[in-house]
């Protein structure tokens, strides 16, 4: 009988510990991700019942809390919603958090652990309980150039600088407005959500950071670097550039946009061929160089690495295992190569920056209630992707396809800019993609720039992406530099 209770006393101790144990660990180490999950109403409640922090670009706050007098406290406001929308993202009773709000949650709702000093002073004194603030990287005129230069296309800008990796500029469109969706109206919160998911659009998709394109011709950007980088090409060096390029293994054919030869003769120079976008020169080129060391080029700028997670960016790929005829495609970024406009805009950046590609960044500074300084953004080298003399060559050409070639709609009076146009084509049926990425000075970078319109409707070449994309490039450009 005693040895009966004795083995129940030691179940029941055995099972009281393992409680004692799980409440601990959910209290302790679990705690802090439960508070962060979006779904938790009483975490939310609380966050409600104190005034959550600005987000600001330059002077102005984009995102801030206005006090009411229903039950949930605060009511979260956007200012110009729909130029930071895809940014800020929303903070929803119903929804959760979203962007930014929800990156920087711990921060701005002012439960992050470098606040602790600060809370049990507020406890203390009684005081109101406030978040911190969030200041980014955005240049407020760069971005108003690029939203109203987009117009009703649909697409993506991005700017970023050179020399830090700032993000200057993050456009999307369509876009939407975050304050419907952070009402204290459940049932009006569920009716502007239902409208935006069933939209075919998908106007809450940041097309920025989030969604990826073949990269068409702006890619030849980087088969060049890995030509150059190899040792065995320099910007002189001739390349078969016939009007038809039979690719091995297939019986397909790779045409120019031109429908004939680049240039007066057969075979042009990597200068040449990059100032008219010469499909078959490249294509060649890609072939000779291989498949293992565009691949390592590509990754070099950033393809396959995971960068600003705070905007929930995607990677952006280089296929493995490519046959002749798929490395062809692939070396003028058609086939299965996929890039972000943030990634095309930071192979521009990593050129302008003589080599050295930057972790981009968007966040610049957080702050306390107090306006004490809890972090401050540093920039940091994500690789050297080509060398200062491959990128100083590189420059040059990218220059002469502004100053002789398919660039020539992105030129800025007293000022030297290098770009490079694109036209990524999808099905027969459809439109292609017109792409332009881009820095200025040439000669003292500030700003490199990557644009993508959708649905472009002026041709099937490379027309398309000097009449659409640049002139929103050139847009940026001078907002930055002040031209």
């Amino acid at each position: 009988m005693n040895r009966s209770i004795r083995r129940i006393a030691v179940a029941f101790m055995v099972l009281f510990l393992a409680l004692l144990a799980n409440a601990n660990y959910i209290q302790v180490f679990q705690a802090s991700d439960l508070n962060d999950r979006s779904d938790n109403k009483r975490v939310t409640l609380d966050e409600y019942a104190r005034e959550r922090g600005p987000i600001l670009v330059g002077g102005t706050q984009v995102a801030y809390s206005v006090k009411t007098k229903d039950d949930l406290v605060y009511l979260r406001r956007y200012r110009d919603p729909q130029l930071y929308g895809h940014l800020t993202g929303y903070y929803s009773y119903v929804l959760g958090r979203r962007g930014l709000e929800k990156a920087e949650n711990s921060v701005l709702s002012g439960t992050d652990d470098r606040l602790f000093v600060r809370r049990i002073v507020d406890l203390i004194t009684n005081r109101k309980p406030q978040g911190g603030s969030v200041l980014l990287t955005i240049n407020p005129k760069a971005q108003q150039a690029a939203y109203d230069a987009l117009g009703n296309k649909r697409g993506a800008v991005v700017a970023i600088e050179p020399s830090t990796g700032k993000i200057l500029a993050m456009v999307s469109k369509p876009t939407y407005d975050p304050n419907q969706l952070s009402s204290h109206n459940a049932n009006s919160i569920l009716k502007a959500a239902n409208k935006l998911q069933d939209d075919s659009s998908n106007p809450m998709e940041n097309r920025a950071a989030q969604r990826r394109y073949p990269p068409g011709s702006t890619f030849k950007l980087v088969t060049a670097a890995a030509a150059l980088s190899s040792g065995r090409f320099n910007p002189n060096t001739q390349l078969p550039a016939p009007a038809v390029l039979d690719l091995p293994l297939t019986t397909f054919n790779m045409k120019n946009w031109q429908n004939g030869l680049c240039g007066p003769a057969p075979q042009v120079t990597l200068t040449e061929a990059l100032a008219t976008s010469c499909n078959t020169a490249f294509a060649g080129l890609g072939l000779k160089v291989g498949d293992k060391a565009l691949r390592q080029q590509a990754e070099k700028f950033g393809f396959g690495q995971e960068y600003l997670q705070d905007l929930n960016a995607s990677t952006s790929v280089f296929p493995s295992e490519l046959n002749p005829p798929q490395l062809a495609q692939s070396s003028i970024g058609q086939y299965d190569v996929a890039a972000t406009p943030l990634q095309m805009a930071m192979v521009s950046a990593g050129i302008a920056n003589g080599g050295k590609v930057m972790q981009p960044y968007v966040v610049a500074k957080v702050s306390g209630p107090d306006l004490k300084t809890l972090e401050v953004t540093e920039p940091q080298t994500l690789s050297q992707a080509v060398s200062g003399d491959v990128a100083g060559q590189l420059t040059k050409m990218m220059v002469n396809v502004v100053d002789h070639g398919t660039g020539a709609p992105v030129k800025i009076d007293g000022v030297s800019v290098a770009g490079k146009t694109g036209t990524a084509q999808t099905t027969p049926d459809k439109p292609p993609y017109a792409w332009f990425t881009s820095f200025a000075p040439a000669n003292a970078p500030q700003v490199a720039v990557a644009v993508v319109i959708e649905h472009a409707n002026v041709g099937r070449n490379e027309i398309s992406g000097g009449q659409l994309a640049a002139p929103v490039a050139k847009a940026v450009m001078r907002a930055v530099i002040g031209r």
